[in-house]
C-alpha cells in the first residue's frame, strides 16, 4: 500500500500545481498536453488525480514521527 499511496501522492501534486498554473495564468496543462478538457483522456486524467486526493487522505491519520 505504501507505493501505491506513493504514486498517487507524486499524481496530487502534480494535479496541484496544476492547478496552481490554472490560479495563475489561466493555463491548463493537463488540457494543453491532452486536448481541451472535454477531451476523454484529459477526463481520465483528471479522474484519476482526483482518486488520487482520496487514496492520499490516509496520509493524515499516519504517525509521521514513527517512521
Amino acid at each position: 500500500m505504501q507505493t501505491l499511496q506513493k504514486i498517487a501522492l507524486i499524481l496530487v501534486i502534480i494535479g496541484a500545481i496544476n492547478w496552481g498554473l490554472v490560479g495563475l495564468f489561466q493555463f491548463d496543462l493537463v488540457a494543453a498536453l491532452f486536448g481541451d478538457a472535454e477531451n476523454i483522456i484529459a477526463r481520465i486524467i483528471y479522474v484519476l488525480i482526483g482518486i488520487c486526493g482520496i487514496i492520499n487522505i490516509g496520509i493524515l491519520f499516519n504517525d509521521l514521527d514513527s517512521k
